[in-house]
């Protein structure tokens, strides 16, 4: 029997950041426009981390059955380590699906944007077709393109329309940041992987693109967001402002994470850096929001 313990580390809880930024950021631009709504924040981050633990255990599942995840170093892995069942782990997927869209569903009746309803449906096949299904895209390096999209613009503007029923173009560049952080995360997993994956016919990205570039990618990634930010200097709102200069208390931590990345550590060397990756987005989200909500 599968220990709960081993349940837990099944959902990989250092992921777990990437799905509690963007709500967060979404929820501190609805703020600062005055549209704040609790219920629908809480309602999203639910929305947000049951969909990135269906994703985790769906991944097991579908890497465990076809053997990828057989010898890997890195997080627990239910099927491919014989902890857990294939179809335990299946059904524990289908089961945060299923909250995850329930939890859709009521911000969809609260806010009567009935859209809403593809955009959830898209996230869920989305989410299972990324390693599941007879032609998973994961395994043919547009992962990180679907992180980008839902855990980047779908979860941060997302959160913000559902509580001001409005868009902003200044949304998209936070959207667009919290995106590439989570990007960014995914990638430092590939990196890890990436003589693994080969050899089991998983061609990620970062089988694509060699050891060098990812790294390269990966630097990018990380700084970029920071960039973005501060382009909007010269707003002349000084809730913006503050919120550029606020965001520059993370880059010692995001230097934690890229140092070891650009010194080429390889193998178990770079679960550090996956942790410290997701802690660099989930610090950065925290500096955003509270600059926009003192704001």
């Amino acid at each position: 029997m599968t220990s709960l313990n081993n349940w837990f580390q099944g959902t990989r809880p250092k992921t777990l950041g990437a799905a509690v930024a963007p709500v967060l950021v979404g929820s501190s631009l609805a703020h600062y426009e005055n549209s704040f709504n609790l219920t629908i924040s809480l309602l999203a981050l639910l929305v947000s981390v049951s969909i990135q633990i269906a994703v985790n255990f769906a991944n097991d599942y579908s890497d465990g059955i076809k053997g990828t995840d057989n010898q890997r170093i890195g997080p627990v892995r239910l099927v491919g380590q014989n902890l857990a069942s294939p179809q335990a782990v299946k059904n524990a997927a289908f089961l945060f699906f299923f909250i995850s869209a329930i939890s859709g569903l009521i911000i969809t009746i609260l806010t009567k944007q009935w859209w809403f309803l593809l955009l959830g449906i898209s996230a869920i096949i989305a989410a299972w077709t990324y390693t599941g299904g007879p032609k998973p895209y994961g395994y043919a390096g547009f992962g990180e393109i679907f992180v980008f999209i839902y855990f980047g613009l779908v979860a941060v503007l997302g959160t913000t329309y559902a509580q001001t029923l409005f868009f902003k173009p200044y949304f998209l560049i936070f959207a667009i940041s919290i995106g590439l952080f989570a990007t960014a995360i995914l990638v430092t997993n590939n990196l890890r992987d990436r003589e693994k994956d080969l050899q089991n016919k998983k061609i990620t990205l970062a089988v694509k693109l060699g050891d060098s570039k990812t790294r390269v990618l990966y630097a990018a990634l990380l700084i970029i967001p920071f960039v973005l930010v501060g382009s909007m200097f010269f707003t002349n709102n000084s809730a913006i402002n503050t919120t550029i200069q606020i965001q520059l208390l993370a880059l010692p931590v995001a230097w934690q994470a890229l140092k070891p990345v650009l010194a080429k550590v390889e193998g178990k060397e770079l679960i550090a850096v996956l942790t410290k990756t997701g802690q660099t987005e989930l610090f950065w989200a925290l500096l955003v929001c509270l600059a926009l909500v003192r704001g």
